[in-house]
This record gives C-alpha cells, structure tokens and sequence, in this order.
C-alpha cells in the first residue's frame, strides 16, 4: 500500500465521493494498490480491465472511430476510458491508464508512452477543463519499472485533483462561516 493511495482514499472518504478505475497496461495494478488501504470499500466501486481494444468500445464506449484512427495508446482515449468508467460504473470519480509497457512498440508509439487520465466532478474554479484531466508520460525502464510508475502517476493525478477540490470546499466553508465573505 502506498501513502499515495492511502492518501486518495482518506480524501475520498472525507468528500463522500467514490472511485472507479479502467486499466488497460496497468492489468488492474492501479484497483490492487486502491484495495490494498483498509477502508477503501467505502469509497471504490470497482475497476474495468479493458486490455483488448475493442473492449475499451463495447464496455468503456471509447469512440471506435477515435480507436481505429489513433490507437489504444493516445490521451483522448485515456480521457474517455476514464469518463467511461465513471459512468459504466457510477462513480464519482473515474481513472484510466494506456500506454505501452513493452517489450515492443505498440499502434506506432515506443515503449514508455503512457497516458493517464482522471474524469470527475470538476467545479467551474478547479483549473480543470471539462472531461477530466489527462497527463502524457514518457517513462523509462523494464515492464514493471514502466507499470509501477503509472500506477503511481495516475494516482498522484486523482491526488492533485482531490486535493484541490477539499481546498476548495474547506475555502467555502470558511466563507459560509464568515459570514458569506
């Protein structure tokens, strides 16, 4: 378990919110290191493992005409995939991994090419645009050295967003507190 999850599921917790997450070359690493926090069942509704294409389609309804053009591997994807699981599995969050682990290139794109991406219920001052957040990654290292820090990436990236949502609402508490000022 890392802090990073512990962190995520703390928050999720506070916020009352809940998480659910598609993987294609993190293989449902993302959703083991999530349940491995004691508690997290209060706040993770579950995960998609969608490592064949067309099922990034049929079950996280990636646009077929995205997939054949660009490939698994591109941040629209991660970015739907990521929508597509918040929704398929209503959640108030949604994560999503894709890239290329190795050994070999994939859709044209080299080993370490990673997108991850977050979906959820940004405010209009989160700094988010609307449809989530998706980060390109280009990483280094063996398989599991490329899988390890995706996990960790996608996760710090839900970290950030909730982190800055509570700042958000402690400010509006704050507010409410202060007589509406």
């Amino acid at each position: 378990m890392s802090s990073t999850a512990a962190d995520v599921v703390r928050l999720l917790t506070v916020s009352g919110s809940t998480l659910a997450v598609a993987e294609s070359l993190t293989g449902g690493l993302v959703a083991a290191e999530i349940t491995s926090v004691p508690g997290a069942s209060r706040v993770f509704r579950g995960s998609v493992t969608a490592y064949a294409t067309e099922l990034k389609h049929e079950l996280l309804g990636v646009d077929a005409a995205l997939l054949k053009s660009n490939g698994a591997v591109d941040a629209q994807v991660a970015a739907q995939m990521a929508a597509g699981v918040r929704k398929a599995l209503g959640a108030d969050w949604g994560l999503a991994t894709t890239g290329v682990a190795g050994p070999d290139p994939q859709d044209g794109q080299p080993v370490g090419t990673v997108f991850v991406a977050v979906d959820g219920p940004f405010g209009a001052d989160s700094g988010s645009a609307a449809g989530g957040k998706v980060e390109a990654l280009r990483l280094n290292g063996d398989r599991a050295e490329i899988r390890r820090e995706s996990v960790r990436s996608v996760l710090a990236l839900l970290l950030t967003e909730l982190a800055g949502e509570q700042t958000g609402n402690e400010r509006a508490q704050d507010t409410e507190q202060n007589g509406g000022f």
